[in-house]
């Protein structure tokens, strides 16, 4: 599946540091300020009291915090900052860097910044917080330029990263290996959902819905049927109803895989023809995927898998021929 650098964060998450981003100091580039108007910050900025280095420093404010312009002066704008958990700051910055609803190609920039900021978050020794400005800088695109053309991807980047931090603490916790998927935390599907409201139909929309199937899985099967004979038939009925999106070739590799573990789990359930159902059922999944999405990277493990089903591998558990 076609995916963001964001899918990659949580590789790292726990290296994250911070780097300077570059101004945007040009006239050219820059509008008026105008009261009342919106925008985010692409570099980290301290905000004072006055419109003076001088005077005292309130905050340090962060790339992608909103900002509400008060007034301007000369080179600084007094603006109002939400700096999150309902903390606001009034004062003045340096109008450096800022990026207003009016700015020409502003849309552009947060995306852009919003794109390195991702990157930083998916290395090693990437600068802390870097997911959090990605997350900030995206969600901005689709706030101040909902007509822009990055405002749907943007969207979902800003929803896929905060469901991976989610899910990187509730994956974390002891619960996590609770069979039943509500005995564990739930990643917050808002954002996910806002998503497939705002623009169904399109690529973003279909990655949300698969992300939503990670509510539903269990965490340890515990050597049963049932979570993993649920798990396929929803990941089937994903790859039927969205056969265009960039997750269907995985979709449909996962239900095979369930489908190819059912061979064994059966097999101590002593369910006589269920094995031999599952088999069949396996092996179409993965010549589904294989037809369908023939250059995908989950065809090729699909034409893998089913080698080994056709074969009677054991595709579950830890038993060696």
């Amino acid at each position: 599946m076609p995916v963001s650098a964001s899918t990659r964060i949580f590789s790292a998450v726990v290296f994250l540091v911070f780097v300077v981003a570059p101004n945007i100091n040009s006239t050219s580039t820059r509008a008026l300020a105008a009261p009342g108007e919106h925008g985010a910050l692409i570099r980290v900025a301290n905000i004072y009291l006055s419109p003076d280095p001088e005077s005292a420093k309130l905050a340090e404010i962060e790339r992608g915090r909103e900002l509400v312009v008060l007034e301007s002066s000369r080179e600084w704008v007094h603006v109002q900052a939400f700096l999150g958990e309902e903390k606001t700051v009034s004062g003045w910055i340096l109008d450096k860097g800022f990026v207003r609803t009016t700015t020409q190609d502003g849309d552009r920039m947060l995306f852009g910044e919003g794109a390195d900021s991702e990157d930083e978050a998916s290395k090693r020794h990437g600068r802390r917080g870097a997911d959090q400005d990605a997350l900030r800088l995206y969600y901005r695109v689709f706030d101040l330029f909902p007509a822009s053309p990055y405002a749907a991807e943007a969207l979902y980047r800003a929803a896929d990263i905060r469901w991976q931090v989610e899910r990187y603490d509730i994956m974390s916790r002891p619960s996590a290996k609770e069979r039943d998927p509500m005995m564990r935390g739930q990643m917050d599907e808002e954002w996910m959902k806002q998503v497939m409201k705002k623009y169904p139909g399109t690529k973003w929309a279909d990655l949300a819905a698969f992300r939503l199937i990670e509510n539903k899985l269990c965490g340890d099967w515990q050597g049963a049927s049932k979570c993993p004979d649920k798990e396929a038939e929803i990941y089937e009925k994903y790859a039927n109803e969205h056969p265009q999106s960039p997750a269907a070739p995985q979709a449909l590799y996962l239900a095979a895989v369930r489908r190819a573990a059912l061979v064994d789990i059966y097999k101590t359930e002593e369910q006589k023809k269920k094995p031999e159902e599952s088999k069949a059922k396996a092996i179409a999944l993965a010549e589904k995927a294989i037809q369908q999405y023939s250059q995908s990277d989950w065809a090729a493990r699909a034409q893998a898998l089913m080698f080994l089903v056709q074969q009677d591998v054991p595709t579950f558990g830890n038993a060696v021929q």
